[in-house]
């Protein structure tokens, strides 16, 4: 089986791309939709719980506003987060892998080189969009981020160029 990776900062279109490889008949494994479901699930409330309490947890369940404010203002805390979600989130790349019928997959994911996944791939394409294209994006998706809040997400993954050096295929968006 073949794995490939879409990926590239985020606003880039990645998802919008990846609809294309369904379209193709190419299954994809949407990390970030992934991701979100693991946050629900006791143990993982449990570990937000103990590991940060009422900073992140609020009425028993995580608070995404809180969790992203913290993870995108304090690196230790997003370093921790990530140590403890990638590898949970990898599993179920795995099992969702060995259900898949065709020798061609995706994981589409903004981190793969960030979180040290990228190994784990057989080629990986990058998506890239200037960055004026990509602000206009994420506002019109996120309309609620201030530039703040959009620039510190930003500030967390690597720079396009060094995702694209890197990078086996590079789609322009």
């Amino acid at each position: 089986m073949v794995r490939i990776a879409l990926t590239g900062g985020i606003g880039t279109g990645k998802t919008h791309l990846s609809k294309h490889f369904v379209e193709m008949g190419i299954p994809v494994f949407y990390a970030d939709e992934e991701a979100k479901k693991l946050y629900s699930e006791p143990e993982v409330i449990r570990f937000f719980s103990s590991t940060f309490g009422d900073v992140v947890i609020s009425d028993g369940k995580i608070d995404f506003k809180k969790l992203s404010s913290l993870i995108f203002s304090d690196e230790n805390a997003r370093i921790r987060v990530n140590q403890y979600i990638h590898p949970l989130l990898f599993e179920r790349f795995y099992q969702w892998e060995e259900k898949q019928k065709c020798n061609i997959i995706m994981m589409e994911s903004a981190i793969v080189f960030e979180a040290g996944l990228e190994h784990h791939f057989d080629k990986i394409i990058v998506v890239d969009s200037s960055m004026e294209v990509r602000l206009e994006r994420i506002r019109k998706k996120y309309p609620h981020w201030s530039d703040e809040e959009i620039q510190k997400r930003i500030a967390t993954q690597l720079p396009q160029e060094e995702k694209c050096m890197r990078a086996d295929l590079i789609l322009k968006n």
